[in-house]
């Protein structure tokens, strides 16, 4: 079974709002587990999490503002991501090349 903490330890430790949790999840920002009526978080997205509580109570950013910072977050991954395998073909064309 996949370690994890319900959503009121969270609340508990990080001193947040539950609606502020609540809101994460709603507008899809977080994934999560629910049993027998329980809200859970994984331990592998703590830091998405974390991230996320950190920009809000500490910067003040808005949910709104956290939807666009994930969103371009997410675009420059795969725009990166992209650019590695552009870079790698390139490299192996070139190799082709100098090999004639």
């Amino acid at each position: 079974m996949t370690e994890r903490i319900s959503r009121e330890e969270l609340v508990r430790i990080y001193n947040i709002e539950i609606t502020f949790f609540d809101e994460l999840v709603d507008v899809g920002l977080l994934n999560i587990e629910t049993e027998n009526e329980i809200r859970y978080l994984l331990y592998e997205d703590l830091p998405v999490f974390e991230r996320f509580t950190n920009w809000h109570y500490d910067l003040e950013i808005n949910l709104p503002g956290l939807e666009v910072i994930s969103d371009m977050l997410r675009k420059m991954e795969a725009l990166k991501q992209k650019n590695r395998e552009l870079m790698n073909k390139l490299s192996a064309m070139n190799d082709q090349y100098e090999d004639i």
